[in-house]
């Protein structure tokens, strides 16, 4: 496969040093010199480059206008947001970073967290109040260690109610209490008349440094005489290649007939990891085209076809399943980009049956760059300041050509968590995973218990820099 990782910097490396403008980077650190750097690095790589005038090549005559432009704008945050393609529909997803320490550390799979992810809710009957259902604890991390558990509910951190205007500032603080609260249905199937009641029991979290391994769980389980493998995965980060490769070791060796493929907290991550979990749910299609990138028009000498594939680079040969069919559970809120390249890529080659809610709708790559002269290596880089973009720069298709949609995938059971029904991920009674099951084994119907559920507000606030991210390395 073409190894992008060494063509993009050399392509970008000749874009950025024939620029007709003065470099200023190697001024003093001042928003000029940083813009200039954003700018540039826009103008070399972005997808979008053709849509937005002012990376047009000639859009400048001399040096004056050139430093007068990058001139009015106050911050490095607000020339970068002039130069997003449609923000709200289309480029929702570029991001620029102050530290690029913070991101560099993800990517290891470092972070500093207490360990939980959670859905906000509205409290029905407030205009004002909300509550937080726990929807994921990290495994050996403060929250698991303390005992709390997917699906408690809390309603107050440090003794003060949440609410839509104070909720992020006191769940991004770095040690907090949560106070945890009692779900009541009152006996009715409408939301109207829920309730949702402090019960008096707390817990005091403080975020530590953590590595995650994105392998959460594995089960292999038997029903109706047939062993369904189930995998809960969160992010496609290469350095736990092995682990994943392992995970699927542990299926076939089990002779799992089935796999539930649980992505429903997966923001995305490395591509080509995302191509190292199609071919080991798959195998019989190594050398085919999984998935296909292309770029703006400068760099189309960096489309690039990648294939299924049968080893891991460095890490010997990728464990194949061979099935012919996969189930994969989404939510709304967090099943994204690397996530949806996953599902995008496999349905032409198998039947890919999603259980859940539409996808986010992500189908671009992006690629973390610096103030150096190849822009994406830390070789070279500009000492007086730690900025880095992680641009929009690739469209990916699959085999067929087809993106993923912007509203997301689709479907083929609709089924949404519900706060007070959440389930242990894993157990066969867990709704999304009984829902799979049952189309599985063809025994009827799932049961849902509801007929309406809260929706969540967003957790954009509380997203890593990873998440949302299809990362090229």
């Amino acid at each position: 496969m073409k190894k992008i990782k060494i063509l993009l910097p050399l392509f970008i490396l000749f874009l950025v040093t024939n620029s007709c403008y003065e470099d200023l980077d190697d001024n003093a650190s001042t928003t000029q010199n940083i813009n200039d750097f954003v700018w540039k690095a826009m103008n070399a790589t972005y997808l979008y480059k053709s849509d937005i005038p002012d990376l047009a090549n000639d859009r400048f005559t001399s040096d004056d206008e050139y430093r007068n432009y990058l001139n009015s704008f106050s911050s490095p945050e607000s020339i970068f947001e002039s130069l997003k393609y449609l923000p709200e529909t289309v480029d929702r997803f570029s991001v620029i970073f102050n530290n690029y320490f913070d991101v560099l550390n993800a990517q290891e799979g470092n972070s500093i967290t207490d360990g939980l992810e959670f859905n906000l809710y509205p409290v029905p009957g407030s205009e004002t109040e909300i509550f937080g259902a726990i929807t994921l604890v990290l495994n050996n991390s403060v929250a698991d260690n303390l005992g709390l558990q997917r699906g408690q509910l809390f309603k107050s951190v440090d003794g003060i109610t949440l609410t839509r205007s104070n909720f992020v500032e006191l769940l991004s603080q770095n040690s907090y209490t949560l106070g945890f609260a009692d779900y009541d249905t009152n006996g009715t199937e409408t939301i109207a008349d829920d309730t949702i009641a402090l019960n008096g029991e707390t817990a005091a979290l403080s975020g530590q440094q953590y590595t995650e391994n994105p392998v959460h769980k594995t089960e292999v389980i038997q029903v109706a005489n047939m062993s369904i493998g189930y995998l809960m995965y969160n992010g496609f980060n290469n350095n736990f290649e092995n682990q994943l490769n392992a995970a699927f070791a542990e299926f076939a060796a089990a002779g799992v007939d089935e796999l539930v493929l649980d992505l429903r907290y997966n923001g995305g991550g490395s591509v080509q990891t995302a191509v190292n979990l199609g071919s080991m749910v798959t195998g019989q299609f190594s050398g085919e085209v999984f998935s296909r990138l292309f770029y703006n028009e400068n760099l189309q000498n960096n489309n690039v076809d990648y294939l299924f594939s049968t080893s891991i680079e460095g890490g010997g040969a990728i464990n194949s399943l061979n099935l012919s069919r996969v189930y994969v559970l989404t939510t709304n809120l967090r099943t994204a980009s690397a996530s949806e390249l996953v599902i995008n890529s496999l349905r032409p080659y198998i039947d890919v049956v999603v259980v859940g809610e539409n996808t986010v709708g992500k189908t671009q790559a992006s690629i973390l760059l610096f103030d150096s002269p190849g822009l994406t290596t830390l070789e070279n880089v500009n000492p007086t300041h730690t900025y880095a973009l992680r641009p929009l720069v690739a469209n990916s298709v699959n085999v067929n050509d087809a993106l993923v949609p912007p509203d997301g995938l689709i479907p083929d059971i609709f089924l949404s968590e519900v706060s007070y029904n959440l389930g242990t991920l894993g157990d066969v009674n867990e709704p999304l995973l009984a829902a799979a099951i049952a189309n599985i084994t063809g025994t009827g119907r799932y049961s849902q218990l509801v007929t309406e559920a809260l929706e969540p507000l967003s957790v954009q606030k509380f997203l890593g820099p990873l998440d949302m991210e299809m990362y090229i390395d």
